[in-house]
């Protein structure tokens, strides 16, 4: 029988091309989604044709019936997220993804699949970052601390700190695996990260182009390399619990230089307008693979610049 892969926030970025990944293996994939992120689109009805979709709001508990139980692995990715959400909602952001992984590891609980699977987070890492207490690049043994705790930012990595610790729990019932994405970009991540951002203003013509924190810096990750890092970890033989970065280490990028090359790439040359780091953004990510290099071994990633230019064209064909 075909391997089950049961994946929440199914219809977001990551978990629809995570779906494709599994659907093009021949897994078997059903998609729990709410749609308050994610998108009803042709890509989303593309998957639909191939996949169970299952309309569901995990803040609520799932009820008997709702989810099939012959389930190999689950992908929990569902969240609230993006800077924009956590500081319009702080509140809300970890009402809902505290309650959401309480609910579906619950039923995970009853369902007994043989591997859970968490998407977390670098924010982890920002606090131990800001106080000096962790090292570039950031391994996975960093203390979590709130640098500000009552930041509004503070939410999402908090919700993600206690989400990790809520499967952890469970290691002796299910084969867990964490993964804490950095900086994943790819079509289809909406139009709250810095990249869909720079995009945007330079499709509409903005001159100056505005660049906030442009001395920041960040290492990008397509998510094509993502998906293969998830599925591998997810994969892993043995019954230890692991816990990842998931990343690319390959190319660390100052947000300036990143405005450049997007600039470049379309062919035009505005005026940059320097601006100030948002509120609480830090000054740098780059995350330590070793872990993750052990697993997956030796591979090829996707280049910024083929990563952009991709970005660029499937942004261009979108309708803003």
């Amino acid at each position: 029988m075909a391997e089950h892969a049961l994946i929440t926030g199914g219809a977001g970025f990551i978990g629809a091309h995570l779906a494709r990944r599994l659907l093009d293996e021949g897994v078997r994939v059903t998609l729990v989604d709410d749609f308050s992120r994610g998108r009803q689109d042709e890509i989303l009805d593309q998957l639909a044709l191939r996949a169970t979709l299952v309309r569901h709001n995990l803040t609520e508990p799932i009820p008997e019936g709702v989810l099939p139980k012959d389930v190999d692995t689950v992908y929990h990715l569902a969240a609230v997220v993006g800077v924009q959400r956590t500081a319009d909602s702080p509140g809300r952001v970890l009402r809902t993804n505290v309650l959401a992984a309480s609910n579906v590891f619950d039923w995970c609980d009853e369902a007994r699949p043989g591997t859970v699977f968490l998407s977390s987070t670098s924010e982890f890492a920002d606090g131990a970052a800001q106080s000096g207490l962790a090292s570039f690049p950031t391994p996975e043994d960093v203390p979590f601390l709130l640098a500000r705790p009552h930041s509004t930012r503070a939410s999402y990595a908090l919700s993600k700190a206690v989400a990790e610790s809520m499967l952890m729990y469970r290691a002796g019932q299910t084969r867990v695996r964490i993964g804490r994405y950095f900086n994943v970009y790819g079509p289809r991540m909406g139009h709250s990260h810095v990249i869909p951002q720079f995009i945007g203003r330079i499709l509409a013509g903005e001159d100056p182009f505005r660049v906030y924190g442009s001395e920041q810096t960040r290492a990008f990750c397509h998510v094509d390399d993502a998906v293969t890092a998830t599925v591998a970890l997810s994969r892993l033989p043995g019954d230890e619990p692991v816990l990842a970065n998931i990343g690319d280490d390959s190319r660390e990028i100052r947000i300036a230089d990143l405005a450049r090359l997007l600039l470049e790439l379309a062919g035009v040359s505005p005026r940059l307008e320097i601006l100030d780091s948002p509120s609480g953004s830090p000054e740098r990510r780059l995350p330590d693979l070793s872990t993750l290099h052990t697993v997956l071994g030796a591979r090829e990633t996707v280049p910024l610049e083929k990563g952009l230019r991709q970005m660029l064209d499937w942004y261009g064909a979108e309708s803003w």
